[in-house]
């Protein structure tokens, strides 16, 4: 016999528009030409090096990889982020499933970052429909369209709307694929339920998102540039919600997951830059990095010329580059974000600064290039 299971259907969950809220994206994003407050010597030789690396890369055409924690968003970065795709400097985008909800919250309300402390108390924290609802059904559409989980959020905010099929359709697709490819037919049958169960109706659902401008993933949709989500289950407020289906997150966050190894299986004379994710980034990159290493020593090739840049707030007194990794009985050992890369070969360097100081200062020094 299973164990229990809670029933999601039995929340009360509240409109966005009761929620206090603590940041406005209109009035505190961080504009590119702001300028970085608190790098160190170290901070601005590092943003040098890599900017220098970044048109190699670009010249070699090769990736250049920006993965990020939610903070990156939650802090207005987007105008950045934004400037940085569009000028070419950034071949992919990655972040975690916080940093997805809040590019999304910011494009359809304008703000975001809720009181967690006291919304928890009051047994309301993350129990919002808007987000729960619409952040769900585009990941289920975008599971039956083979989409990945930032793309199908992306999807959403810059075309302000999804696509809700007949159920007829569906119901044929998933007759037509059920020998031949059952997860194409499982993934139909999915989003046929959520229609049924929600009385959908078909044709284009209206979904305005009045400050898309500021929204990171719609960009990188309408670019074709990669912008993959790397969600756990259980750490993100849309699992509240009874629309969450586990097949769907599966389903598109297995579709970035391998559109993020296909990036880092072209990191060779590329540039790999982890922001603020202490667990998401080296865990995926780990991974990604063997499997790309696998079939190029498969194919006599190998993957040696790809430099790292780490950044976090945490202090760290070890060299990285010079000692290698420290021993258990450091501190810094337990650095995972430090450890992990520092296993990867290449080059990597660790800088103990704040996103948007870094961040600023890379994309004016690559304007400066540009120039």
């Amino acid at each position: 016999m299973p164990f229990p299971k809670f029933d999601r259907s039995r929340l009360a969950f509240k409109k966005l528009t009761g929620r206090k809220n603590r940041i406005f994206i209109e009035t505190d994003h961080i504009p590119v030409t702001f300028k970085p407050l608190n790098l160190s010597e170290k901070g601005l030789e590092l943003v040098k090096k890599t900017t220098d690396r970044i048109k190699i890369a670009i010249q070699n055409r090769a990736s250049v990889m920006l993965v990020f924690g939610a903070h990156t968003i939650k802090n207005g970065m987007a105008p950045v982020l934004i400037s940085l795709m569009e000028e070419g400097w950034i071949t992919h985008l990655a972040t975690n499933g916080a940093g997805i909800i809040h590019d999304w919250e910011f494009a359809f309300q304008g703000k975001s970052g809720e009181d967690v402390r006291e919304n928890v108390r009051l047994g309301q924290f993350g129990i919002w429909e808007e987000t729960g609802f619409f952040i769900n059904l585009a990941l289920i559409t975008g599971a039956y369209e083979r989409l990945g989980y930032g793309e199908s959020i992306g999807k959403m905010i810059s075309q302000e709307g999804l696509e809700i099929p007949e159920l007829s359709h569906l119901y044929k697709e998933a007759e037509k694929n059920m020998h031949s490819s059952p997860h194409v037919a499982a993934a139909a049958l999915d989003f046929a339920g959520a229609i049924r169960e929600y009385r959908l109706e078909e044709g284009f659902m209206v979904i305005p998102h009045p400050w898309k401008k500021y929204s990171a993933q719609a960009r990188a949709f309408e670019l074709r540039i990669p912008f993959t989500g790397h969600p756990m289950i259980g750490h993100d407020i849309i699992y509240t919600h009874p629309l969450n289906s586990g097949a769907a997150v599966g389903r598109t966050a297995l579709n970035d997951f391998l559109a993020f190894t296909e990036s880092v299986s072209n990191i060779d004379n590329g540039v790999y830059m982890s922001v603020g994710s202490a667990v998401m980034s080296p865990m995926i990159f780990e991974k990604s990095f063997s499997m790309a290493r696998n079939i190029k020593n498969n194919e006599k090739k190998n993957i040696d010329n790809h430099y790292m840049i780490i950044v976090d707030m945490a202090a760290t007194s070890w060299d990285w580059k010079k000692n290698g990794e420290p021993p258990e009985n450091n501190p810094d050992y337990y650095l995972r974000y430090c450890k992990t890369f520092n296993r990867m070969g290449g080059e990597m360097h660790y800088l103990t600064a704040d996103n948007r100081d870094f961040l600023l200062a890379l994309y004016q020094n690559l304007n400066k290039v540009r120039k």
